[in-house]
Protein backbone atom coordinates (compact mmCIF):
# COMPACT_ATOMS: atom_id res chain seq x y z
CA UNK A 1 0.00 0.00 0.00
CA UNK A 2 1.66 3.41 -0.85
CA UNK A 3 1.72 6.29 2.06
CA UNK A 4 1.38 9.42 1.98
CA UNK A 5 4.60 10.44 3.85
CA UNK A 6 8.35 10.07 2.31
CA UNK A 7 10.76 9.16 4.74
CA UNK A 8 12.82 12.63 4.28
CA UNK A 9 10.07 14.18 5.43
CA UNK A 10 9.74 12.00 8.16
CA UNK A 11 13.27 12.47 8.98
CA UNK A 12 13.42 16.24 8.69
CA UNK A 13 10.23 16.25 10.90
CA UNK A 14 12.08 14.35 13.89
CA UNK A 15 15.46 16.50 13.18
CA UNK A 16 13.30 19.62 13.81
CA UNK A 17 11.71 18.14 16.80
CA UNK A 18 15.27 17.46 18.02
CA UNK A 19 16.71 20.05 17.80
CA UNK A 20 13.40 22.16 20.24
CA UNK A 21 14.10 19.04 22.99
CA UNK A 22 15.06 21.80 25.32
CA UNK A 23 11.47 22.84 25.35
CA UNK A 24 10.59 19.52 25.67
CA UNK A 25 9.84 19.95 29.56
CA UNK A 26 7.64 22.97 29.48
CA UNK A 27 5.38 21.41 27.54
CA UNK A 28 5.11 17.83 28.61
CA UNK A 29 4.78 19.76 32.19
CA UNK A 30 1.63 21.35 30.74
CA UNK A 31 0.24 17.85 29.31
CA UNK A 32 0.64 16.31 32.34
CA UNK A 33 -1.69 19.13 34.18
CA UNK A 34 -4.19 19.28 31.31
CA UNK A 35 -4.30 15.31 31.52
CA UNK A 36 -4.51 15.06 35.18
CA UNK A 37 -6.60 17.70 35.73
CA UNK A 38 -9.31 16.27 32.83
CA UNK A 39 -8.99 12.28 33.25
CA UNK A 40 -7.82 12.52 37.21
CA UNK A 41 -4.00 11.24 38.79
CA UNK A 42 -4.69 7.62 38.65
CA UNK A 43 -2.16 6.35 35.83
CA UNK A 44 -3.80 3.35 35.61
CA UNK A 45 -7.39 4.74 34.52
CA UNK A 46 -6.04 7.92 32.86
CA UNK A 47 -4.17 6.70 29.17
CA UNK A 48 -3.76 10.53 28.37
CA UNK A 49 -1.54 11.00 31.54
CA UNK A 50 -0.29 7.19 31.03
CA UNK A 51 1.27 8.75 27.44
CA UNK A 52 2.07 12.11 29.35
CA UNK A 53 4.13 10.47 31.92
CA UNK A 54 5.84 8.37 29.31
CA UNK A 55 6.91 11.54 27.38
CA UNK A 56 8.31 13.31 30.92
CA UNK A 57 10.01 10.14 31.30
CA UNK A 58 11.86 9.97 27.57
CA UNK A 59 12.39 13.22 28.55
CA UNK A 60 14.61 12.73 31.88
CA UNK A 61 12.38 14.49 33.72
CA UNK A 62 12.34 13.47 37.74
CA UNK A 63 9.32 11.20 39.07
CA UNK A 64 9.54 14.13 42.08
CA UNK A 65 8.74 16.90 39.59
CA UNK A 66 6.19 14.50 37.66
CA UNK A 67 3.99 13.93 41.06
CA UNK A 68 4.71 17.72 41.81
CA UNK A 69 2.66 18.50 38.46
CA UNK A 70 -0.19 15.85 38.62
CA UNK A 71 -0.45 16.92 42.27
CA UNK A 72 -1.01 20.80 41.29
CA UNK A 73 -3.71 19.43 38.22
CA UNK A 74 -5.53 17.43 40.84
CA UNK A 75 -5.52 19.98 43.82
CA UNK A 76 -3.29 18.64 46.21
CA UNK A 77 -1.13 21.95 45.23
CA UNK A 78 -2.11 25.29 43.90
CA UNK A 79 -0.70 25.85 40.61
CA UNK A 80 -1.84 27.42 37.18
CA UNK A 81 -5.02 26.36 35.26
CA UNK A 82 -4.43 25.68 31.58
CA UNK A 83 -6.92 25.65 29.18
CA UNK A 84 -6.66 23.45 25.85
CA UNK A 85 -7.23 25.48 22.43
CA UNK A 86 -6.93 24.62 19.01
CA UNK A 87 -6.14 26.70 16.24
CA UNK A 88 -6.48 26.27 12.24
CA UNK A 89 -4.90 28.23 9.29
CA UNK A 90 -2.84 28.09 6.61
CA UNK A 91 1.04 28.73 5.33
CA UNK A 92 2.60 29.26 2.21
CA UNK A 93 1.15 27.75 -0.75
CA UNK A 94 -2.35 26.97 1.07
CA UNK A 95 -0.66 24.75 3.24
CA UNK A 96 -2.80 23.91 6.09
CA UNK A 97 -1.71 24.26 9.92
CA UNK A 98 -3.60 23.24 12.74
CA UNK A 99 -1.57 24.38 16.38
CA UNK A 100 -2.83 23.28 19.78
CA UNK A 101 -2.25 25.11 22.73
CA UNK A 102 -2.21 25.08 26.77
CA UNK A 103 -2.53 28.39 28.03
CA UNK A 104 -3.58 30.39 30.70
CA UNK A 105 -4.56 33.61 29.06
CA UNK A 106 -6.15 32.63 25.80
CA UNK A 107 -5.87 36.81 24.73
CA UNK A 108 -2.69 36.74 24.65
CA UNK A 109 -2.26 33.01 22.66
CA UNK A 110 -4.67 34.49 19.85
CA UNK A 111 -3.34 37.57 19.33
CA UNK A 112 0.49 35.55 19.61
CA UNK A 113 -0.87 32.87 16.79
CA UNK A 114 -2.41 36.16 14.31
CA UNK A 115 0.44 37.94 14.37
CA UNK A 116 3.29 34.97 13.90
CA UNK A 117 0.94 34.32 11.04
CA UNK A 118 -0.20 37.34 9.33
CA UNK A 119 3.54 38.47 9.63
CA UNK A 120 4.94 35.36 7.99
CA UNK A 121 3.18 34.67 5.08
CA UNK A 122 0.12 32.98 6.82
CA UNK A 123 -3.19 33.79 8.22
CA UNK A 124 -5.52 32.59 11.01
CA UNK A 125 -8.48 30.76 9.82
CA UNK A 126 -11.80 29.74 11.53
CA UNK A 127 -12.70 26.59 13.36
CA UNK A 128 -13.16 23.86 10.93
CA UNK A 129 -11.49 25.85 8.23
CA UNK A 130 -8.69 22.90 7.41
CA UNK A 131 -9.52 20.29 10.12
CA UNK A 132 -11.22 18.35 7.67
CA UNK A 133 -8.20 18.02 5.69
CA UNK A 134 -6.59 15.94 8.75
CA UNK A 135 -7.39 12.81 10.36
CA UNK A 136 -7.18 12.71 14.29
CA UNK A 137 -5.36 9.25 14.51
CA UNK A 138 -2.60 7.49 16.78
CA UNK A 139 0.47 7.07 14.08
CA UNK A 140 3.70 5.16 14.30
CA UNK A 141 6.45 5.38 11.85
CA UNK A 142 8.84 2.74 11.39
CA UNK A 143 12.34 3.24 9.03
CA UNK A 144 12.95 1.47 6.12
CA UNK A 145 14.03 -2.03 6.73
CA UNK A 146 11.71 -3.37 8.98
CA UNK A 147 9.82 -6.08 8.38
CA UNK A 148 6.82 -4.81 6.66
CA UNK A 149 4.90 -8.24 6.68
CA UNK A 150 5.35 -8.36 10.52
CA UNK A 151 4.44 -4.92 11.59
CA UNK A 152 1.35 -5.80 9.63
CA UNK A 153 0.84 -9.33 11.55
CA UNK A 154 0.97 -7.13 14.97
CA UNK A 155 -0.58 -4.39 13.97
CA UNK A 156 -3.83 -5.45 12.97
CA UNK A 157 -3.72 -7.96 15.47
CA UNK A 158 -3.89 -5.62 17.94
CA UNK A 159 -6.67 -3.32 16.95
CA UNK A 160 -4.94 -1.10 13.73
CA UNK A 161 -6.57 0.77 11.37
CA UNK A 162 -4.18 0.38 8.49
CA UNK A 163 -0.68 -0.34 7.71
CA UNK A 164 0.68 1.95 5.18
CA UNK A 165 3.71 1.89 3.11
CA UNK A 166 6.21 4.53 1.10
CA UNK A 167 8.05 4.32 -1.87
CA UNK A 168 11.18 4.40 0.44
CA UNK A 169 10.08 1.80 2.18
CA UNK A 170 9.02 3.45 5.43
CA UNK A 171 5.76 1.84 7.53
CA UNK A 172 3.16 3.62 8.94
CA UNK A 173 0.80 2.05 11.16
CA UNK A 174 -3.06 4.47 12.01
CA UNK A 175 -4.43 3.49 14.24
CA UNK A 176 -7.94 5.29 16.54
CA UNK A 177 -6.72 7.46 19.28
CA UNK A 178 -8.23 5.29 21.39
CA UNK A 179 -5.80 2.25 20.56
CA UNK A 180 -2.70 4.11 20.17
CA UNK A 181 -1.35 2.87 23.49
CA UNK A 182 -2.18 -0.88 22.89
CA UNK A 183 -1.00 -1.24 19.69
CA UNK A 184 1.93 0.41 20.66
CA UNK A 185 2.76 -1.77 23.61
CA UNK A 186 2.20 -4.77 21.17
CA UNK A 187 4.68 -3.93 18.43
CA UNK A 188 7.05 -3.24 21.51
CA UNK A 189 7.06 -6.27 23.25
CA UNK A 190 7.27 -7.83 19.56
CA UNK A 191 10.76 -5.92 19.56
CA UNK A 192 8.87 -3.29 16.56
CA UNK A 193 10.05 0.25 18.04
CA UNK A 194 8.87 3.17 16.03
CA UNK A 195 11.20 6.44 14.74
CA UNK A 196 7.63 8.58 15.66
CA UNK A 197 4.59 7.56 17.98
CA UNK A 198 2.28 9.82 18.97
CA UNK A 199 -1.02 10.55 18.60
CA UNK A 200 -1.60 13.18 16.03
CA UNK A 201 -3.41 14.87 13.40
CA UNK A 202 -2.36 13.59 10.00
CA UNK A 203 -2.96 15.48 6.96
CA UNK A 204 -5.05 13.47 4.01
CA UNK A 205 -3.98 15.66 1.77
CA UNK A 206 -0.16 17.41 1.00
CA UNK A 207 1.38 20.60 -0.62
CA UNK A 208 4.72 20.02 -1.86
CA UNK A 209 6.96 23.05 -1.49
CA UNK A 210 10.26 23.68 -2.51
CA UNK A 211 13.03 26.23 -3.18
CA UNK A 212 11.97 30.18 -1.58
CA UNK A 213 8.30 28.74 -0.74
CA UNK A 214 9.66 25.65 1.68
CA UNK A 215 11.90 27.74 3.09
CA UNK A 216 9.75 30.70 4.45
CA UNK A 217 6.85 27.82 5.40
CA UNK A 218 10.12 25.99 7.53
CA UNK A 219 10.02 29.66 9.58
CA UNK A 220 6.48 30.62 9.71
CA UNK A 221 6.47 26.70 11.45
CA UNK A 222 9.74 27.45 13.70
CA UNK A 223 8.13 30.40 14.70
CA UNK A 224 4.85 29.08 15.79
CA UNK A 225 6.62 25.90 17.23
CA UNK A 226 8.88 28.76 19.23
CA UNK A 227 5.73 30.21 20.58
CA UNK A 228 5.58 30.01 24.31
CA UNK A 229 2.01 28.44 24.38
CA UNK A 230 2.50 25.91 21.59
CA UNK A 231 2.71 22.51 22.15
CA UNK A 232 2.06 20.86 18.77
CA UNK A 233 2.01 22.10 15.37
CA UNK A 234 0.36 19.84 12.60
CA UNK A 235 0.65 20.65 8.65
CA UNK A 236 0.53 19.69 5.40
CA UNK A 237 3.20 20.79 4.11
CA UNK A 238 5.24 18.29 2.08
CA UNK A 239 9.41 19.80 1.47
CA UNK A 240 11.02 18.78 -1.67
CA UNK A 241 14.57 18.01 -2.16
Amino acid sequence: MAGHSKWANIQHRKGRQDEKRQRIWTRVVREIMVAARTGGGDVSANPRLRLAIEKAKAANMPADTIKRNVDKATGNLEGVTYEEIRYEGYGIGGAAIIVDTMTDNRVRTVAEMRHALSKHGGNLGTEGSVAFQFKHCGQLIFAPGTSEDQVMEVALEAGAEDVLTDPEGAIEVVTLPADFEAVKNALEAAGLVAEISEVTWRSENSVSLSGDEAAKMQKLLDILEDLDDVQNVFHNAEFED
